[in-house]
C-alpha cells in the first residue's frame, strides 16, 4: 500500500509515519510546510528508509497537491495537516481558516480529480481519511460522552474550522462518492508534542523555574489519549473502517487541568528531586510554581469521548493509562530537556 499523509512533521503525524515505516511494509509520502509546530527531529530513526518519502508543501497549493498525487499515486489519503493551537486560532484566525478549511478543500478536490482516474479496482480501494477532533461538538456538562452522532457546536476558531472541514469531508464523499473515514480524537500527549500544549508546557517550565499558568480554577475536564494509541486507531480505521463513517477515539482518561498539573509536578519531585525546585524552601515543590491565570474566551468546560463504536467495530482500545503514558512523556521530557 501506498499512503500520503499531509501534515507528517507535526506531533500526531510523525508518529503515525515511524508506526507506518517501523510496522508495517507500506510505503509512505510525508507531505508537510513545516510550519513552527513541525517536529522533523520526530523523524530521524526512519528519514533514510526506503518506503519513505519527504516533500516540503502547503496543502493549499493546488498544483503542487495535483503533482503529488500523480507522482506518487497513493493508495490512501490520510490528512492531518492543521494548524491545531485554540490559543492562537483566538490571537489571529486566519491562518486556520486558510490551512484547515482552505487547504482540505483543496486537498478533497484534488483527490477527487485523482480518485475518479483511476482503475475499477484502485477505485474501490482508495480511502481519503480526514483526522479531526472532540473539540468540534463543544463543550459538555459533569455528565455525559461525546458520540459520533453529537451535534456540533464549536467554540473558537480552531474548533470551527475543523467543524468546517468534517463537513466538506461528509459533502465530497455524499456529493461525489468520494470514499472517505473521520475520526474525532480527544486530546493527544506524547514525546515530540510542541511545547506551548499543556503538559509539555508544564513540564519544560517547571524544569526552567518559571510560573507554571493554569486558566481559571484549572477544573476544566479532558479526557487524554497517548499518541501511539492514537495512530494505531488511525490505521486500524483507515484499513478496515466503513467507507463513510466517523470514528471517534478516546483514552477514557478524565483529568482535570488541575490533576494533570499537579500529576506532572509530582512526577517532576520524583524524577529529578535534587532540582533546586524540589528542595525549595516552603516544602511545596514543583506545585509552588502554579499561578492561575485569566481563562481563556470561549474556554470548554469538559471533553469526553465515547469510543463504543471503534471498540466495537475494530476491536482498538488504548494501551496506555494516562498514568503509565504521562510517567513516558514526562521522563522524556526530561530527558531531552
Amino acid at each position: 500500500m501506498r499512503i500520503l499523509v499531509t501534515g507528517g512533521a507535526g506531533f500526531i503525524g510523525s508518529a503515525l509515519v515511524r508506526m507506518l515505516i517501523q510496522q508495517t511494509d507500506y510505503y509512505v509520502l510525508n507531505v508537510d510546510k513545516l510550519t513552527y509546530a513541525s517536529h522533523p527531529d520526530a523523524l530521524a530513526d526512519i528519514t533514510d528508509n526506503a518506503r519513505y518519502q519527504f516533500v516540503k508543501a502547503d496543502i493549499c497549493d493546488t498544483a503542487k497537491v495535483d503533482s503529488i498525487l500523480q507522482q506518487f499515486q497513493p493508495d490512501v489519503v490520510m490528512h492531518l495537516a492543521a494548524e491545531s493551537h485554540v490559543d492562537r486560532s483566538i490571537e489571529g484566525p486566519t491562518a486556520f481558516i486558510h490551512t484547515n478549511i482552505v487547504g482540505t478543500y483543496t486537498l478533497l478536490e484534488a483527490s477527487r480529480q485523482y480518485w475518479m482516474l483511476l482503475d475499477a479496482s484502485r477505485k474501490a480501494l482508495f480511502r481519503f481519511h480526514h483526522v479531526s477532533t472532540d473539540e468540534v461538538f463543544g463543550s459538555l456538562a459533569e455528565t455525559g460522552l461525546f458520540s459520533e452522532t453529537s451535534a456540533y457546536d464549536p467554540s473558537s476558531p480552531y474548533s470551527a474550522s475543523k467543524a468546517s472541514a468534517d463537513h466538506l469531508v461528509r459533502a465530497w464523499h455524499r456529493t461525489y462518492n468520494l470514499p472517505i473515514v473521520i475520526t474525532n480524537c480527544s486530546n493527544n500527549y506524547g514525546p515530540f508534542q510542541y511545547p506551548e500544549k499543556l503538559i509539555p508546557l508544564m513540564v519544560l517550565n517547571a524544569l526552567a523555574g518559571k510560573s507554571l499558568p493554569v486558566y481559571g480554577n484549572g477544573q476544566q475536564v479532558r479526557d487524554w489519549l497517548y499518541v501511539d494509541d492514537h495512530v494505531r486507531a488511525l490505521l486500524l480505521v483507515v484499513t478496515q473502517g466503513r467507507v463513510g463513517e466517523t470514528y471517534n477515539i478516546g483514552g477514557t482518561n478524565e483529568r482535570s487541568n488541575l490533576e494533570v498539573v499537579y500529576q506532572i509536578c509530582d512526577l517532576l519531585e520524583e524524577l529529578v528531586p535534587h532540582h533546586p525546585q524540589a528542595l525549595c524552601v516552603n516544602g511545596d515543590g514543583f506545585r509552588s510554581l502554579i499561578k492561575y491565570v485569566t481563562d481563556r474566551p470561549g474556554h470548554d468546560v469538559r471533553y469526553a469521548i465515547d469510543a463504543s463504536k471503534i471498540l466495537q467495530e475494530l476491536g482498538w482500545q488504548p494501551l496506555e493509562s494516562f498514568n503509565s503514558g504521562l510517567r513516558k512523556t514526562v521522563e522524556w521530557l526530561v530527558k531531552e530537556s
